[in-house]
């Protein structure tokens, strides 16, 4: 069992690893897993147009299963590897599954290249930047549109791909984190509201939302934290319960009240346009704002590791007392 500070010098070692390797740009291993998800679906649901008429017990129980399958059996497999190789070799791996895990410098990869074409004010690359990283149609998206949807993307994935990590880090080492990363990546896949993944995929949804309730909103405190404070909890509290997703709202509408700038409201997509919430306050976003977003993700970073060693600190010298 890990101690809290062995825990925080881990924490801060997968985030540096990130940092300098990001994630793998071949053989990615969720690249693998996506794969062996899609196909385990077709095989258990391949009577989707059907599940209306006899029930949606049967899917929803082959959906936990199959959940179970790609989740639960390699976090058991990751437990015991972690419990059986000496504790030089234990400690490499509780790094290199928080690494596997965290998505912080890809993020950063991905969001800053769409605030250079906004600033540019090159409309056709950033749209096309910003339809690689959201499901919305971004074909004929104005230059306001585009940057919400990157900054709601940058404030929403910083929760999935970077704090939820930490947070189950913190709880359960490297076995915790390498779960919630492919929780996560199933409730992505899986979790959509479509006839083909309604009953399906409801498992995987579901229990995504619970693994994020406690780590979207330490994740709202953090953005709020590091922003303005007093508009973050103004609409974290009005907004975030009016949005569908209730993880989400409070880490969007925290986020975009921190940063003082308008998120939400009407989208396009799969050609049709979506009622959405407006969330956060103040003007309307441009380029500027996409980089000071994922600036807010960076410092809200910083801000979790920085508690973390407080607290790991203070546990150290209370029992050296």
């Amino acid at each position: 069992m890990l101690s809290i500070t062995g825990m925080c010098m881990l924490a801060w070692t997968g985030v540096l690893i990130d940092r300098v390797l990001g994630e793998p740009a071949r053989w990615h291993p969720l690249v693998g897993f996506g794969r062996i998800a899609n196909a385990l679906e077709r095989r258990l649901n391949p009577d989707h147009v059907n599940a209306g008429r006899r029930g949606m017990a049967l899917p929803r129980l082959l959906g936990v299963l199959a959940w179970v399958a790609m989740v639960v059996i390699p976090a058991a497999l990751a437990v015991l590897s972690v419990q059986l190789v000496p504790w030089p070799l234990a400690w490499a791996l509780h790094a290199l599954l928080l690494w596997f895990a965290l998505g912080a410098r890809s993020l950063d990869e991905h969001i800053r290249p769409i605030a250079a074409a906004l600033l540019a004010g090159d409309l056709v690359e950033a749209r096309r930047l910003t339809a690689r990283i959201v499901s919305r149609d971004m074909s004929d998206a104005d230059a306001p549109a585009v940057a919400r949807a990157a900054i709601e993307s940058a404030l929403e994935n910083g929760n999935d791909a970077i704090f939820g990590a930490l947070f189950w880090f913190a709880l359960a080492g490297g076995p915790g984190a390498l779960a919630f990363r492919l929780a996560n990546t199933l409730d992505a896949m899986w979790g959509y509201r479509t006839p083909r993944l309604l009953h399906f995929g409801w498992a995987a949804a579901r229990i995504d939302d619970g693994l994020n309730w406690l780590p979207a909103r330490l994740t709202a405190l953090a953005y709020a934290l590091c922003g303005n404070a007093r508009s973050a909890w103004r609409c974290w509290r009005r907004q975030a319960r009016a949005w569908d997703s209730p993880n989400a709202g409070p880490v969007m509408a925290s986020g975009a009240g921190s940063l003082q700038v308008l998120c939400g409201g009407a989208a396009r997509y799969h050609g049709a346009m979506e009622a959405r919430p407006v969330l956060g306050m103040g003007a309307v976003p441009d380029g500027h704002d996409v980089r000071r977003a994922i600036n807010l993700v960076q410092r809200a970073l910083y801000l979790w590791l920085g508690l973390q060693t407080l607290l790991g600190l203070a546990v150290f010298l209370i029992r050296q007392s």
